[in-house]
């Protein structure tokens, strides 16, 4: 996963175990976005859900507060904040405000916003809860790290003396600057399943009675969705990791191996969902839904179809297009899957090559070719071009809409951002103008710190005419 959207990565969560005796009260808290732009692409808080479920397999109570929610009741009586617009499918704008620009970026021609509920509701519903034994926080994007540090501040002031715990992703890939900059007590990059029981440990002196360790995929408990204050759609986890390793991409760093579920099981869960809450939208933030898709995309979506489940399904961060056959393509539109997005990023065969070989351009025009005969249209099929790589001159990106233009599907520009730990990090630290290593919110795409001198603001707005044409 390159982080094309903003969402908790499942395995990039901290996962805290405890035995069941004494109930122990988590808070756990899902932070602000502080961004440019930010938009809701079927986002929810998966691995904080997860952790959880896992704490209350271990005997714990559990609150929640989700600073996202773009529903709160107490939005409407906040005057300054812009409303979010939702769709039926789950999707749609975050309650905005905006805010003064971080000094870093002040030099930024751009207005910038806090997304989510405001700060007195927040604070008014953290005063709501019983004090906590601990409060546990994720993060999201890299730059994305000032939300994290206020829902941090606001939890101090709260809560004094209570211990903060902070993982996710910012932590997991900044994890200097978060240990020294964020404010927690402890801070746990990683999956961290092992780091956090012996903290735990430490602090309460337990063992734990549902250790988590060499658990299968399958045998994690279901997320506790039911703590989401908006039941719209939810997110469904086949699988952790990816075999590829692309240059550009985080995946490896946030799970250290490529793990799987049973695909009948998965449908299970589905089954679950729609019918405890009528849940009929359901989202795939996999970064390997399609590998090896006969032994789990194909049977998983024989049995969706078998079963009859009245329910559509999104693929908002990118699928394998080498992983279309015709038979694949028929199963995603019989089994209605609706959103389906690709990741090519370039038509440059060298860049291809240079940076993992995942797909060529024949297995973009062959994958294209099996579903629009499954009964696709181009602008059903989107395709991910990355922008902004380090020496990527704009003709490469002009070239690269006009040829998936020309297959019949619908270029999607996705502004690189440069991720520490990647193969590409070093290339990004030689070209960006920022000081990258240095601070995170230079990662952040709407800069595109990485372009080359081709790629002017002109042309880039040009270039998204062009994918719009």
């Amino acid at each position: 996963m390159w982080c094309r959207f903003p969402l908790v990565h499942p395995a990039a969560t901290c996962y805290i175990v405890f035995v069941a005796g004494k109930k122990k009260r988590c808070l756990l808290i899902n932070p602000w976005i502080y961004d440019f732009a930010a938009y809701d692409f079927w986002l929810k808080p998966l691995g904080l859900l997860y952790l959880a479920s896992f704490l209350r397999e271990n005997g714990c109570e559990i609150a929640f507060l989700d600073c996202l929610n773009p529903l709160h009741p107490a939005l409407p009586s906040e005057g300054r904040i812009k409303a979010s617009k939702r769709t039926p499918s789950g999707r749609g704008s975050l309650p905005k405000e905006f805010i003064t620009r971080p000094e870093a970026l002040t030099s930024i021609p751009r207005r910038y916003k806090r997304y989510g509920i405001s700060p007195d509701i927040f604070r008014d519903d953290l005063r709501a809860e019983e004090r906590p034994e601990v409060v546990l926080v994720t993060s999201m994007m890299t730059y994305w790290y000032p939300g994290v540090f206020s829902v941090i501040r606001q939890v101090r002031d709260v809560f004094p003396g209570v211990p903060v715990v902070l993982g996710g992703i910012y932590t997991t890939l900044c994890r200097e600057h978060a240990a020294r900059c964020a404010g927690a007590d402890y801070v746990l990059p990683g999956e961290g399943e092992l780091s956090l029981a012996r903290l735990l440990r430490d602090l309460f002196n337990d063992e734990p009675a549902f250790d988590i360790r060499d658990k299968d995929l399958d045998d994690l408990p279901y997320p506790a969705f039911d703590l989401m204050p908006v039941k719209d759609q939810f997110p469904i986890m086949t699988s952790r990791g990816c075999p590829f390793r692309c240059t550009y991409c985080a995946s490896h760093l946030l799970s250290s191996r490529f793990t799987f579920r049973d695909p009948i099981r998965v449908v299970d869960e589905i089954d679950h969902w729609h019918h405890r809450y009528g849940i009929r939208n359901f989202s795939f933030y996999d970064d390997a839904l399609l590998i090896q898709a006969r032994q789990r995309a194909v049977p998983m979506m024989r049995e969706v179809i078998r079963r009859g489940l009245d329910c559509d399904f999104h693929c908002p961060n990118g699928l394998h297009l080498r992983g279309i056959t015709a038979e694949v393509g028929r199963l995603l539109y019989r089994s209605r899957f609706r959103t389906i997005r690709f990741g090519l990023e370039t038509v440059c065969a060298k860049r291809q090559s240079e940076t993992g070989g995942k797909v060529t351009n024949e297995e973009l025009r062959s994958a294209v070719a099996y579903l629009t005969e499954a009964g696709y249209r181009p602008e059903d099929i989107g395709v991910y071009l990355l922008c902004g790589l380090p020496d990527q001159a704009a003709g490469e990106i002009r070239e690269s809409v006009d040829l998936v233009k020309s297959y019949g599907a619908r270029p999607i520009l996705a502004e690189f951002s440069p991720i520490p730990g990647t193969p590409i990090w070093e290339d990004a630290l030689r070209v960006s103008p920022y000081p990258i290593a240095e601070e995170p919110l230079f990662h952040n795409n709407t800069l595109l710190p990485c372009r080359s001198d081709s790629l002017t603001p002109e042309t880039f707005q040009d270039l998204k005419r062009r994918c719009r044409a």
